[in-house]
């Protein structure tokens, strides 16, 4: 019996998987152009801090240029992983595209075709999932380079304002 027939929702399953997929792969393209955005705009910023005629004297500098440096690989890892999501999300469109085609082949006499378009919308799925997970894991890093820049930032202010946190009944309090 055909598979098809018996389950009229098998071809929902086929299709809606790589959809929802599909979905994921936007949102996390556009959270991700977002935060590329704003690490430019920071980068900016700071390069127009040093580029201040009164940089080399200010001892805020060298944090500033280490900054920088970070706000850089910020940047490319931002960009890698957008190239991840967008391969990510061609990827899913191919495989929901593959399989409706292959689904509509399956009760027809083209087997070589069904069995083709079955494996390609496998590789593409797989394609598509590989996208998310390393773009996701870029996306890790980027963050773990956007914690140092704002830990080195605290680290300093409590420095030179700490006599006013030992003062406060907050002091020491986090979230």
């Amino acid at each position: 019996m055909n598979p098809l027939a018996a389950n009229p929702f098998t071809v929902m399953t086929l299709i809606a998987g790589p959809a929802v997929l599909t979905n994921a792969s936007s949102v996390l393209a556009l959270g991700t152009s977002n935060r590329f955005a704003r690490a430019i705009d920071r980068a900016r910023a700071l390069s127009t801090q040093l580029e201040a005629e009164t940089s080399e004297a200010d001892p805020l500098t060298p944090m500033r240029v280490r900054q920088l440096y970070r706000l850089e690989a910020r940047a490319l890892h931002l960009l890698h992983a957008l190239r991840a999501f967008y391969l990510a999300l061609g990827s899913f469109a191919a495989a929901s595209l593959i399989s409706l085609i292959g689904a509509s082949l399956a009760t027809s006499e083209h087997h070589i075709i069904f069995r083709v378009s079955l494996g390609l919308a496998v590789v593409t799925g797989i394609v598509g999932v590989g996208g998310l997970v390393f773009g996701c894991s870029l996306l890790v890093e980027e963050t773990r380079l956007a914690m140092r820049n704002i830990t080195e930032e605290a680290d300093l202010i409590r420095t030179r304002y700490g006599r006013y946190l030992e003062a406060s009944p907050d002091a020491g309090k986090t979230g």
